[in-house]
């Protein structure tokens, strides 16, 4: 297809989707203050969202690296429906109005495809003390495009894990296996369930969205052996494996879930656990730093293990929000140097003085675990989050092929749609209003839709 057809119909499609992608809310700090600032002359202009690790960098900026570099950074800081929007409509028309803007490797490689981000590999070879090859391998092939070119440096990466009550458990004389399989969760939750006045036994997130129940879902579909689609673009959702994993996790939050499970998100089982009203969560890794934060009532009291599995060795998810330079940008070397600040091991080091060494934009870099500051100072979860990062596999994610890369989501700019549009549906389900197997069907219908495309 003609370069500028498909840049058509993916703005089409974007259009579409961007009215749902504020249920992306896997990526956990989107609750941070920020302003917004915007210039132009030979000063940059970065778009980027409001996580407080974020709005922490922009604090820094002006005070280290315009003072190092000279120069000028000009942000616009928004939620992240709202930056996802501006930079889908500034990419995509190739305005130029943004010289770097953070995306994730969700929208990499077809934004890369369409030829909207500039290729970053000349830069990092030259810049030797960025040093890519400490940044852990998994990032690097998320932010890797099909035509093996490197479009985004990472700012932080997530994966999933479960946390639980230590306390708890010992108190309830429950042990955590080191790698616990979902069925062995699936028992400790019926177990922990009421252990405490009003606890339950896990915490899954219900709430409709592509980033909200269809993240952690899809991790479950992929290690009980189902898929989304094939390698040949055939839809799966009715599938024996989709459904045995979809009915095990609405019948899981059913049974000994959170209290209104279907309007329950990321934010909502933080809270849970925070409050003690869950022994267990399974969730990104980016979670337990809001649990050993000072003056978390459950800090130290967390334990945490990879994410559980069925018939796949991991199955953590990955995700990483990345710095991306606009390929109409014509401040490319100053660009580069931003980005290479901002992901670099320098303002790790700053960020850790500055905001404390368990707030570094951490999960990117393999020198970061090894450091004895962040390793004393995120004792709890830094070496389980590490593992899960390292160990995600975002091109091969559950047992057969599949035509894009990515393990919580599908790598197409349909897919803010289509999983919005399938989360409804399961949500029906853990609400009880319909059963999993209508729930699927319908789905299986709009996956149908996505498919023609591609076939």
């Amino acid at each position: 297809m003609p370069l500028k057809q498909r840049q058509r119909r993916f703005r089409a499609r974007v259009g579409a989707g961007t009215a749902v992608t504020a249920a992306m809310a896997l990526i956990t700090g989107c609750a941070g203050a920020g302003g917004t600032s915007f210039g132009g002359g030979d000063a940059l202009n970065v778009l980027m969202v409001n996580n407080p690790q974020m709005v922490e960098l922009q604090k820094l900026t002006a005070e280290h690296f315009t003072k190092d570099t000279g120069i000028k950074v000009n942000f616009t800081v928004l939620p992240e429906n709202d930056v996802r929007d501006k930079i889908s409509q500034d990419f995509s028309n190739q305005a130029g109005q943004y010289d770097v803007a953070t995306i994730s490797n969700f929208e990499v490689p077809f934004f890369a495809k369409n030829g909207w981000l500039r290729e970053l590999d000349g830069y990092a070879a030259k810049d030797t003390a960025f040093d890519q090859s400490d940044i852990l391998k998994p990032l690097r092939d998320s932010l890797t495009a099909e035509d093996g070119k490197l479009y985004a440096e990472p700012f932080y990466g997530e994966s999933s894990f479960l946390m639980y009550r230590k306390d708890v458990f010992a108190e309830k004389g429950l042990k955590m296996p080191p790698k616990p399989t979902w069925q062995q969760v699936a028992e400790l939750a019926a177990e922990a369930d009421g252990a405490e006045s009003g606890m339950k036994g896990i915490c899954l997130r219900g709430l409709p969205g592509w980033g909200e129940v269809i993240a952690p879902l899809t991790t479950v579909v992929n290690t009980m052996g189902g898929t989304w689609f094939t390698e040949d673009w055939q839809p799966r959702l009715t599938s024996t494996e989709f459904r045995k994993a979809t009915k095990f996790y609405v019948d899981l939050v059913r049974e000994h879930g959170e209290a209104g499970a279907p309007q329950a998100g990321y934010a909502e089982c933080l809270n849970n656990m925070t409050q003690g009203k869950s022994a267990m969560w399974y969730d990104a890794t980016a979670g337990a730093g809001s649990l050993e934060a000072a003056g978390s009532p459950v800090k130290g009291r967390i334990g945490y293990v990879p994410a559980p599995v069925d018939r796949t060795k991991s199955s953590g998810w990955l995700y990483t929000w990345a710095w991306g330079m606009q390929k109409a940008s014509k401040k490319n070397d100053k660009a580069w140097e931003f980005i290479s600040w901002a992901s670099g091991k320098e303002y790790e080091t700053l960020a850790g003085q500055k905001a404390g060494w368990a707030n570094v934009p951490a999960g990117k870099r393999a020198s970061t675990y090894a450091n004895p500051e962040y390793r004393k100072a995120a004792s709890a979860f830094a070496e389980v989050t590490h593992q899960a990062i390292s160990s995600a596999d975002p091109r091969n994610p559950g047992t057969q092929p599949r035509p894009t890369a990515g393990i919580q989501f599908v790598g197409v700019p349909e897919f803010t749609d289509l999983g919005t549009k399938v989360a409804q549906e399961i949500s029906e389900a853990i609400a009880g209003r319909q059963s999993v197997d209508k729930a699927l069907a319908a789905s299986q219908k709009l996956a149908e839709k996505v498919a023609e495309e591609y076939r």
